[in-house]
């Protein structure tokens, strides 16, 4: 009898401990635009998988340098879809893994309710000192800020107004802070459940800059990690398009 209770109790320990021996840690560069929600998602991975993600958020320009360096990212959620070509096309990434996990919007916001109209217009006014952009060497809303600007013939009057981020994290905070009156930002940024959460913002019509399509890829370093597949497998799973449409993307 003590033996049959001392296998029973052994078999117990083995099963409550299994899932503790799988889960693991996915290192995952996420572009900038996309923080809030992939908290949102990291809590929702972990309790679905017992996998924890160490998150590290940046513009998609400096997490090329970092990951053509080394750096040891298993998973990229980029701004763009060119990023993860390019990391494909250097060896960099698992072929086939890439796929469009959302679609972003760019709005042009400041913390002031009432500061910016439904048409944009106030780049025009000239009512204000600083107009905050995320560099577009490095970030594709910064790209896509910049073509926003040229299209709408405006960049020689701005040109001494710009302040430029090294990121979309950063280039909010400029405008959050109060440090520049207005910014071209994500609407991820600033909106949630389809309402700004503060300030007033124009919806930059996605005529006047090319789209936001964002990629993510697996890394080389996640190629045999299935922690790291399973992060993508969970980004597919459509239970998750509500919670990324409610930050303003498309899927």
């Amino acid at each position: 009898m003590r033996f049959r209770t001392m296998a029973v109790l052994g078999l117990l320990a083995v099963l409550t401990t299994r899932p503790q021996a799988r889960a693991d840690e996915v290192k995952v560069a996420v572009a900038a635009n996309f923080a809030a929600p992939i908290q949102r998602i990291a809590a929702d991975f972990e309790q679905a998988t017992g996998h924890k993600l160490l998150i590290s958020l940046g513009s998609t320009g400096k997490f090329h340098a970092q990951i053509r360096n080394g750096a040891p990212f298993e998973v990229l959620l980029a701004a763009d879809q060119e990023t993860p070509r390019k990391l494909e096309a250097e060896g960099l990434a698992v072929p086939g893994s890439r796929f469009t996990y959302a679609t972003g919007r760019l709005v042009l916001w400041s913390r002031d309710a009432g500061r910016v109209d439904a048409e944009g217009q106030v780049l025009r006014t000239g009512h204000f000192e600083r107009l905050a952009i995320a560099d577009p060497r490095l970030a594709p809303y910064g790209a896509a800020a910049a073509a926003v600007i040229d299209k709408l013939g405006l960049k020689d009057a701005l040109a001494a107004r710009l302040v430029q981020g090294d990121s979309i994290g950063q280039a909010h905070q400029f405008v959050a802070s109060g440090h520049a009156e207005l910014g071209f930002v994500a609407l991820a940024q600033v909106q949630l459940d389809g309402r700004l959460t503060g300030g007033s913002a124009w919806r930059v019509p996605e005529a006047l800059h090319a789209p936001l399509h964002q990629d993510a890829v697996l890394l080389r370093p996640g190629a045999d990690r299935p922690a790291a597949r399973a992060l993508l497998d969970h980004l597919r799973s459509v239970r998750l398009t509500p919670l990324i449409e409610s930050y303003g993307y498309a899927r």
